[in-house]
């Protein structure tokens, strides 16, 4: 999956307001860019990184430039922009790519669903079952190799967890997709120190029949794709930075 138009490089100086991110451009300019990213950002922010933002041609933004990627460190790619992650599902479930969730008859964004009133993420069918698809950005790893969720205490996910566990209760099939969006991690967990509710919410999701997939993804300035799946479990975790 490509960019929406071309990245340019530049340099962070920091991000604020969650919102917002200073930047020093490669011909010297330093811009304010706009961060589609709500979360924590923890360890995904560090000043003097190496950015890759686009432009927008919407002449109404107040800030054109959006900030989409990060090196972490020397060779470590991050995506930033929790847009792109249910577009890469997209296009992902569409070509087949992701071996849990093929073959189905129809592909439905954004529904409505659930007694808490929710939106599940896809909705697929497959002869005549329905299976519910909650992807989940994941760019938080506190322990080496090891990616977790969520990054903050998260009542959103906890209510996603219910409905989920509820859709298994009534038959049908539900899935947890984690989309890593960062190249340096070969497992995924769940982050009980930063929200234990969710921890324990997915532990009994899990118990009820609920699915967890936890795929990384290949980032770089030319665009993204689905790279491999890798495990899920808990462990015991070290504080969150």
């Amino acid at each position: 999956m490509r960019f929406d138009s071309p990245l340019i490089k530049g340099r962070l100086i920091k991000r604020y307001k969650r919102f917002l991110a200073d930047v020093v451009l490669e011909d010297g300019s330093e811009i304010t860019a706009h961060c589609a990213n709500t979360g924590a950002m923890t360890g995904c922010a560090p000043a003097n990184a190496n950015v890759w933002l686009n432009i927008s041609d919407n002449p109404a933004r107040k800030y054109p430039h959006s900030w989409q990627l990060v090196e972490l460190k020397p060779g470590v790619m991050a995506c930033i922009n929790t847009a792109m992650t249910n577009k890469l599902v997209h296009e992902a479930l569409l070509k087949q790519q992701i071996s849990e969730l093929t073959g189905f008859d129809s592909c439905r964004t954004e529904v409505a669903y659930g007694e808490e009133k929710s939106r599940v993420d896809f909705l697929l069918s497959k002869a005549g079952q329905a299976i519910y698809v909650e992807v989940k950005h994941v760019t938080l790893s506190t322990v080496e190799g090891v990616a977790s969720f969520p990054d903050a205490v998260s009542k959103r996910g906890q209510k996603h967890l219910r409905e989920l566990t509820q859709q298994v209760k009534s038959g049908d099939r539900a899935v947890l997709l984690f989309i890593i969006m960062r190249t340096d991690v070969n497992l995924m967990t769940s982050a009980d120190a930063i929200d234990a509710q969710y921890g324990r919410l997915l532990r009994e999701a899990i118990s009820e029949g609920v699915e967890v997939l936890a795929y990384c993804a290949h980032i770089s300035p030319a665009g993204l794709t689905i790279d491999r799946a890798v495990p899920f479990e808990f462990q015991e975790q070290e504080d969150p930075l």
